[in-house]
């Protein structure tokens, strides 16, 4: 259920209301936006009288939410959630790029990547250090080396970074990480969710590779649940019966996700094929459609990548790529304005 209140309410009612409602054993996520205030009620309120709430002075309407996420729900946030990152931030109008390499590999791989993205226009630097890998004998990442060689190339580049958790035991090594990312195996790991719930840190949730938009909103709720609100969802492509690409980049769930949540949306187009040269036309698809940034792989010498070297850019391709994506950006807003 959610309350939508007039603008302005006076305190002491608004006060009074959410103490007699969290007396009907509900909790609230209380939304501030630019004219109204939403209370989102979460809980069992099927025993409340919604006429009785719409008599309130303060209250201008009062309806039911039928999905089951409430808390990443727009009906219950209708403001897009931007998060501040560093220097930059994720949503709010803003293009966001991700790139650097699929794995870290060595100091010298990763300052390299991290100078030839930063010069590019990217606005946060990934690497992979723990990778989750199909086989077990392929290379699982570098692990507390690899985000300790993360950290150094943001000293150098001033990049925010983004790494991958793959279990709770994991998480002490992520304190000076600025966002975690879930990775598509581990969106239904709702131990982990729930714990990452417990801290500030952004979470960014890439979609499993057969999951509904609701079973990954679901997702996004477990973390939200335990109270961390700073979530982006991440579009990394689904697996069809087509075999020609790694997977099928789902271009659709840009708008449909800014239709059910009011997450930032992130569009991976590496992931999603699996070809560098699908990469470029897939990532413009994804910021005319709205996305509010791109995820893309780029290594200083894809051939010789020790993980996805063949859906990897080289920092040339990645700089030509990004100056079209700023530019079409651009001419988007216009567009919107």
């Amino acid at each position: 259920m959610i309350v939508i209140l007039k603008p302005n309410p006076n305190p002491s009612q608004l006060s009074h209301l959410k103490t007699w409602l969290e007396s009907k054993n509900v909790s609230i996520h209380e939304s501030v936006g630019d004219s109204h205030i939403i209370l989102g009620l979460v809980g069992d309120t099927s025993k409340l009288d919604m006429d009785l709430i719409s008599a309130i002075d303060i209250v201008e309407d009062v309806k039911r939410v039928q999905e089951p996420y409430k808390n990443a729900n727009r009906k219950f946030h209708e403001e897009d959630t931007v998060i501040k990152v560093g220097n930059t931030q994720i949503g709010g109008g803003t293009l966001t790029v991700m790139a650097g390499p699929c794995s870290v590999e060595n100091e010298e791989q990763m300052l390299s990547v991290a100078r030839s993205v930063k010069a590019a226009g990217a606005t946060i630097l990934r690497g992979g250090a723990f990778k989750p890998r199909t086989s077990p004998y392929a290379f699982q990442g570098l692990g507390k080396e690899g985000i300790d060689l993360l950290k150094l190339a943001r000293k150098e580049t001033g990049l925010p970074i983004i790494t991958e958790i793959m279990e709770i035991s994991q998480l002490p090594l992520f304190d000076d990480v600025d966002i975690i990312q879930v990775g598509t195996r581990n969106m239904q790991n709702f131990n982990l969710l729930r714990e990452l719930g417990r801290q500030e840190k952004p979470v960014m949730i890439k979609r499993g590779m057969s999951a509904t938009y609701e079973e990954w909103l679901m997702s996004a709720e477990y973390v939200m649940a335990s109270g961390n609100e700073n979530v982006i969802l991440c579009e990394r492509g689904i697996r069809t019966f087509e075999s020609f690409t790694r997977n099928t980049l789902d271009i659709a769930a840009i708008p449909v996700l800014k239709k059910l949540s009011h997450f930032p949306v992130i569009i991976d187009p590496s992931h999603a094929t699996g070809k560098s040269a699908l990469v470029p036309n897939l990532a413009m698809a994804a910021v005319a459609g709205g996305a509010d940034g791109v995820m893309i792989e780029v290594h200083n010498d894809p051939s010789k990548a020790w993980c996805d070297g063949p859906q990897s850019l080289n920092p040339e391709a990645f700089e030509k790529m990004n100056k079209k994506l700023i530019a079409l950006h651009s001419f988007m807003k216009t567009m919107e304005d």
